[in-house]
């Protein structure tokens, strides 16, 4: 696995990143292993896609997190963005609307819902945690208004094959995710909207003071989060048939975890979109070998608050 993040300036810098990758895979490794070993049915060709399949909305996510994160940010929204844009793109589409208008109308909220936390962060002034966390009640309720607190059943079949349909033998929602994490590795590796988002993440002020225009690409950051949001929106809408203003809940945590297991700081200036992948995965895979174990959900959210934490930890030991 390649790495992603600023120049290390030593070499024992870089057997720390190497370490860091092996780390997580190993991890990824041990977790299947141990699940295998207890259930016979995990290790199975049907529920190694279905843990694919239901990591792939949080992989999609978890990747514009990567790059908040990466700017020292973080966004507590997403879940909410998710159900907003979920709640009107499936109303447009019972409403007769094509599924084309409706999902830009979708990706329209989800953007312009980023790109509201951009301009409160970089023109207010105000922090991330902050701006987002309110942003989290005030979209959520948007939503809940919206639909009066009615989920929203029936969209188009052709829409529902981007969350249930089948290229071969792989699930589209997996197709969506890995072509939405190489399109982030491009833009993080190879293009000044990356390079500038480690830049800021490592001193934002040492960045400003080069002639970064360091609002505009923060708040950029917060706008293409949105848009993996959207994106999510649309793999969970079809795959559900119904859009819930409910929905979503949870999933900053999730993404939050997942972008921090795969190496991402939470300091800022330092990102890896394959080891978010791994880290969605690794998610998926906990909550599914839970599932098969027949652990009680409290349980579950029990195991996966320990997850996070973990994660945390390691962050702040790597420092």
């Amino acid at each position: 696995m390649s790495t992603e993040a600023t120049k290390p300036r030593f070499g024992q810098a870089l057997v720390i990143q190497y370490l860091q990758q092996i780390g997580i895979l190993a991890g990824f490794i041990v977790l299947i292993l141990a699940f295998a070993i207890l259930s016979p049915y995990f290790l199975t060709l049907d529920n190694l896609l279905a843990i694919a399949l239901q990591s792939a909305i949080n992989a999609v996510i978890a990747l514009g997190m990567t790059f908040v994160i990466a700017t020292g940010g973080i966004d507590l929204s997403v879940g909410s963005i998710v159900a907003l844009a979920g709640v009107i793109m499936a109303d447009l589409m019972r409403s007769g609307v094509g599924v084309p208008v409706s999902m830009l109308a979708g990706t329209v909220i989800g953007v312009g819902c980023g790109t509201v936390n951009g301009l409160l962060i970089t023109k207010a002034k105000l922090p991330p945690f902050i701006v987002t966390l309110g942003m989290m009640s005030f979209i959520r309720g948007s939503a809940l208004i919206y639909t009066s607190g009615q989920p929203i059943y029936g969209v188009p079949a052709a829409f529902r094959f981007l969350g249930s349909g089948y290229i071969g033998a792989i699930p589209v929602p997996v197709i969506i995710a890995a072509v939405a994490a190489g399109l982030a590795y491009f833009l993080l590796r190879k293009t000044r909207f990356g390079e500038y988002t480690l830049a800021i993440g490592g001193n934002e002020e040492a960045t400003r003071l080069s002639g970064v225009n360091v609002g505009f690409y923060k708040t950029l950051v917060y706008s293409f989060c949105g848009l993996m949001c959207t994106l999510g929106t649309i793999i969970l809408v079809a795959r559900l048939n119904a859009a819930e203003p409910i929905a979503g809940f949870n999933y900053e945590l999730d993404a939050i975890a997942a972008t921090v297991m795969g190496g991402t700081s939470l300091a800022g200036g330092q990102a890896n979109i394959l080891g978010t992948m791994v880290g969605a995965l690794i998610m998926g895979a906990l909550r599914n070998g839970l599932n098969l174990l027949n652990v009680q959900a409290f349980y579950q959210q029990l195991a996966i608050g320990a997850v996070i934490i973990l994660a945390v930890l390691v962050d702040r030991f790597r420092k």
